[in-house]
Formats: structure tokens, sequence, C-alpha cells
């Protein structure tokens, strides 16, 4: 996927898309990023994977109400079909990627 892409026209895939907004400085993100990259080869390409740095996306962020880091969200031909605030274990994410699929 291309990185000038637009927000809307990689969230507006079949597949579903999965958005991590992290931080460089954010401890936990970092923690978290092992989870998502662990979701990404066990689900391959069942799932996108997207990251975004909210200090490099301060207006995309603020577009979407990303209070807290990491914040994850789940989109799906262009709808938001999942999203929380803090780490999430893989078995949630898992159940979620697939809730997104069914839809």
């Amino acid at each position: 996927m291309s990185k000038k892409a637009g927000f809307k026209e990689i969230i507006n895939s079949e597949t579903p898309v999965l958005i991590d907004f992290y931080a460089d400085w954010c401890g936990p993100c970092g923690a978290y990023s092992s989870t998502i990259e662990r979701l990404k080869k066990e689900l391959g390409d069942e799932v996108s994977v997207i990251k975004i740095n909210v200090d490099k996306n301060q207006a995309l962020a603020e577009k979407l109400q990303v209070r807290s880091i990491p914040t994850t969200m789940i989109f799906r031909n262009g709808q938001l079909k999942w999203r929380e605030a803090g780490v999430q274990s893989i078995s949630l994410l898992k159940k979620m990627v697939d809730a997104a699929r069914e839809d």
C-alpha cells in the first residue's frame, strides 16, 4: 500500500484495516508494537496493518478524537468497525478483525 495513499483510500478497503495510533515516546505503545506485528504475521493478507504516529499526524488524530495512546481502530469499506484505547490482547484483536470481516 502506497505511503501516499490518502486515509479515506486506505480505510475504504474490503480487507479489514487495523490502525495502531502510537507515539515514539509512549512506553505501552512500544510494548504493544510486538503484539501488532505478531497479529500481522498470524493473519497475513486477512488484515492490513497501519501504524500512525500521532505526533506526525496530529490533524488526523484530532479528527478521529484519539485522546490516549495506543488507540487501535479497525475499518472496513470506509466504516469504523471497532475502536479501543490501551493495549489489547492478540486474541481480542483477532476476534475483532474476524467480526469486521463478517459484517
